[in-house]
Formats: C-alpha cells, sequence, structure tokens
C-alpha cells in the first residue's frame, strides 16, 4: 500500500510543479507538422549562419573563367553569368532574407500590440485607431511599398550606405504596412480581458492604467502575439523577395533569394536551377514557419490542448 501511494504523491507533486508553458511544449510536441517546419526551419538556420562558417567563399567574388559551371564537389550549386558562387550566394541571400523577415516581424507585431492594447483599453481612443487600422488595411500593399522604396531609397543609400540604407528601408518599409492584423487581434483580447475579474479588481484598488496593461493585460495576450509573429516572419519574407525579384531590393552585389530569382529571370531556359534554388528555399522557409505557427497557435489555445 506504500507504493502506491508514494506514487500518486510523486505524480500529484509532479503535476503541482508543471507550468503553463510546460503544457504548451508537451502539444507542440504532438503537432507533428510544427515539429516537422521546426526541424526545417532550424535546418536551414544553420545552413545560412553555420555554414558561411565552414564554407568561407566570398558570395560577391566573380571569376569569368568559371562562369556558368554546372554543380560539381568545387560548385555545389554552380556557377552564375559572371563566375560567383552559387552555394555560398545562397547561403548569403538566406541570411539577408532571414533578417529581414524577423526585424521586419518585430517592428509589426510592436505597433500592432501597441495599437491594439491601446484602443481595446482605453474606450475614447477605441474609435480613432480602428478607423487609422481600417485606412491601413484598405490601401494596396505592393504599390504602397514600391512608392516607398521609390521615394527614400537614394536617400538612404547616399546616407547610410547603399547595404545598410536598403535593410532599413525594406525592414521599416514592410513593419509598418503589417501590423494591422496584429492589432485587430490583440483589440479582441484585450476587450475580453478588461472584464475580467482579477482587471476588476486591480482596478478597484487603484491600480493606475499603465500597471493594469503591464501586469495584467500584456500577459495574458502572448498567446495570440506569439502566433501572430511566426506567421508575420513568413510575410516578411514573401514580401522582401517580391520586391527583390521587382529589381526594388538590395544591390546587385548584394544577394538575396529574391534578388537570386531576379538575376535567374535572364537565363531560365538555360540554367532552371538557379530559379529552382532560391524558389524552393523560401518556399521552404515560409511552409516550416508557417507550420510553427500553426502548432503554437493549437498548443497556446486551452480550449484545444490536451486533445
Amino acid at each position: 500500500m506504500t507504493e502506491p501511494r508514494a506514487k500518486l504523491q510523486v505524480e500529484q507533486a509532479e503535476g503541482a510543479q508543471r507550468s503553463h508553458w510546460h503544457d504548451v511544449w508537451q502539444q507542440f510536441k504532438n503537432h507533428r507538422g510544427a515539429m516537422v517546419g521546426a526541424s526545417v526551419f532550424l535546418c536551414i538556420l544553420l545552413f545560412v549562419w553555420v555554414g558561411p562558417l565552414l564554407w568561407k567563399v566570398d558570395p560577391t567574388y566573380a571569376n569569368l573563367l568559371m562562369r556558368n559551371k554546372a554543380p560539381s564537389l568545387m560548385f555545389p550549386f554552380g556557377t552564375d553569368e559572371l563566375g560567383r558562387d552559387l552555394f555560398a550566394r545562397m547561403m548569403a541571400g538566406g541570411k539577408v532574407s532571414i533578417a529581414v523577415g524577423l526585424t521586419a516581424m518585430s517592428i509589426a507585431i510592436c505597433l500592432g500590440t501597441l495599437m491594439g492594447v491601446t484602443a481595446g483599453f482605453f474606450r475614447r481612443l477605441d474609435g480613432v485607431l480602428m478607423r487609422v487600422t481600417d485606412l491601413f488595411l484598405a490601401l494596396p500593399l505592393l504599390p504602397l511599398l514600391l512608392v516607398m522604396v521609390m521615394l527614400f531609397r537614394e536617400v538612404l543609400s547616399s546616407r547610410l550606405g547603399p547595404e545598410a540604407g536598403i535593410f532599413i528601408l525594406m525592414v521599416v518599409s514592410i513593419g509598418s504596412t503589417s501590423w494591422m492584423q496584429t492589432a485587430r487581434v490583440v483589440r479582441g483580447e484585450v476587450l475580453a480581458l478588461k472584464e475580467r475579474e482579477f482587471v476588476l479588481a486591480a482596478r478597484s484598488i487603484g491600480a493606475p492604467p499603465v500597471r493594469m496593461i503591464l501586469r495584467h493585460i500584456l500577459p495574458n495576450t502572448l498567446s495570440p502575439i506569439t502566433v501572430a509573429a511566426a506567421l508575420g516572419i513568413a510575410s516578411a519574407i514573401i514580401i522582401e523577395s517580391a520586391l527583390s525579384f521587382l529589381g526594388l531590393g538590395f544591390p546587385p552585389d548584394f544577394p538575396t533569394w529574391g534578388r537570386l530569382l531576379f538575376d535567374a529571370v535572364d537565363h531560365l531556359q538555360d540554367y532552371p536551377n538557379r530559379a529552382l534554388l532560391p524558389g524552393i528555399a523560401i518556399s521552404l522557409t515560409v511552409l516550416s514557419v508557417n507550420y510553427i505557427g500553426d502548432g503554437l497557435r493549437d498548443a497556446l489555445d486551452p480550449r484545444i490542448r490536451g486533445r
């Protein structure tokens, strides 16, 4: 009788020590698509961040004697029309594309969270902020981005340099036009949370609005914010690739996956692998991030967790 009782006590102690994030991780592990997506995304990150440390070839070095080479041991992905190593350019381009996605997503999440929390918590500002959100939602995204790039590209490039200037322009442009969905989701969560008992109790004891937002509202909106962040990375990578494909992204000697697609258009019939490689990389990255977002959504939803 003592062993079953001791085992029951151990299980109860372990259950008491389990945290919310432990349950989230257990549910996330049971989502096969999310685990496959996380594995693929981790491999892509290792390829673009660790790969250049092992494959020490300058992606911008041109050797006309080695141009248009087929894949080999010396050039695993071949070379382009200027003799540049496509394997090194794929790693360098992936680093830039993912960095743009992460940075632009961070800007969009911060703006969306700020707008959503302010609109949901302060009733007087709700109408004005939501009309601003509707205005941004009504604007066509791609033409707006094209106008922003055309207006500020030369100015930032001359002041900060072509690489840093275009990077800042891309992340600010994408981030400042991608926050609307996050703002709507966060606003809905805040509207429901501010009527809960713990928020009413904090208000009854005289807690200031900023303290209620930071201590009670924001921690309980992390679930939709986390899901929006995961899905926002994929959206930002696609937008950056589209702009680079149109020739309005980074300069030609600064590779990104979208720029590699743009450079491969003129040689698509003779060398289709030059378009397939960055296209597959973009597709795998976006698909893996979307699966991670689906897994996080299921794991963070208490109504689904445990099924």
